[in-house]
């Protein structure tokens, strides 16, 4: 009986395996947390503390955000994609593989449709809204990628999308949703990741 539930166990793993990408690493929600929360604090003291105290226009303001965005998002994916690389490599699995690249293709539309979207509201001196669409996007791409990898990042990606929407009606907010969404939000995913699914397989 025993042997039984070891081979529908071992099954079950091998199934999961080949239909879900389950190399995220807990560290890399850990690291895109704190890396967007740096973002916001710069985004704040800098630009948007005391507007008048910089004279910038709509345009310089909006490369500035975009140029912040830029740099949070180049640390979040290299970290990602390098802590989800060592954590495939120790467990044995093909990092890039059919599965993850779906993820990633999935991941990646409603990511990169709603980055032009923002930079043309930034341009457009929308920045109040830019928040909103930023989050309300990546909750979208969350749950697109989500039926190929843990369930919690489904759960993540509503709650992006509630903020986000939040982030809408009270627009004065907007920088405190966006980061409660992408700072602490990610952190708590990271965290989540790392102690069910890390951690018990060290």
């Amino acid at each position: 009986m025993n042997q039984q539930v070891e081979d529908i166990k071992a099954i079950r793993n091998m199934m999961e395996k080949s239909s879900k990408f389950l190399s995220i690493s807990g560290l890399s929600g850990i690291i895109a947390g704190l890396a967007a929360i740096a973002g916001a604090a710069f985004a704040y003291f800098y630009l948007l503390k005391d507007p008048s105290a910089k004279d910038y226009t709509n345009e310089q303001v909006g490369l500035i955000l975009l140029s912040d965005a830029f740099v949070v998002l180049l640390i979040s994916i290299s970290l990602g994609v390098f802590f989800s690389w060592k954590k495939a490599v120790k467990n044995n699995v093909i990092f890039f593989n059919s599965v993850s690249l779906r993820a990633i293709y999935n991941f990646s539309i409603p990511l990169i449709a709603g980055g032009f979207f923002s930079i043309l509201l930034l341009f457009r001196g929308e920045t109040g809204l830019v928040f909103s669409t930023t989050l309300i996007f990546y909750g979208l791409a969350l749950i697109n990628a989500s039926k190929y990898t843990f369930n919690e990042v489904h759960i993540l990606g509503i709650i992006e999308i509630v903020l986000g929407l939040l982030a809408a009606v009270f627009i004065r907010s907007g920088l405190l949703f966006w980061t409660t969404g992408f700072g602490l939000f990610n952190i708590l995913f990271g965290c989540i990741i790392y102690y069910k699914y890390d951690r018990q397989r060290k």
